[in-house]
């Protein structure tokens, strides 16, 4: 992936990530419906169309791997606000169809962006 100028404190960092996501996203042909949908129960980055899916991605920024892959900060925890706040969206928009849970990684890494989609990143419990 090319070099992109990082963020250089935490409150853009987030922001950076999600923006990257989209880029790539639409590259490989998301529609992208909704960003930062918020809920009672929670908030998702991004929401998409690609095919028959209705996609609810979720993004995470990591500077390095201290702290492991950013993927491994989407736990059961969070897997449940995510879904939670996509049903709720679901009902807003009186939506039918498939629906999908995505996770986009970005790691900036020895100067470099790294950038990682996990389709069907997890299930309806």
């Amino acid at each position: 992936m090319k070099n992109f100028i990082t963020p250089e404190n935490n409150q853009t960092k987030g922001a950076f990530g999600e923006e990257l996501a989209v880029k790539e996203m639409r590259r490989r042909g998301y529609e992208i419906l909704d960003r930062n949908y918020r809920s009672q129960g929670g908030e998702i980055d991004i929401i998409a169309k690609k095919d028959t899916y209705i996609i609810f991605a979720e993004v995470k920024y990591r500077a390095g791997r201290k702290k492991g892959e950013p993927g491994e900060a989407v736990d059961k925890r969070k897997q449940g606000h995510i879904i939670r706040t996509a049903q709720a969206y679901i009902v807003e928009k009186n939506l039918d169809g498939d629906f999908r849970f995505d996770v986009a990684e970005v790691l900036e890494e020895d100067g470099k962006t790294y950038f990682r989609y996990t389709e069907n990143a997890f299930w309806l419990a």
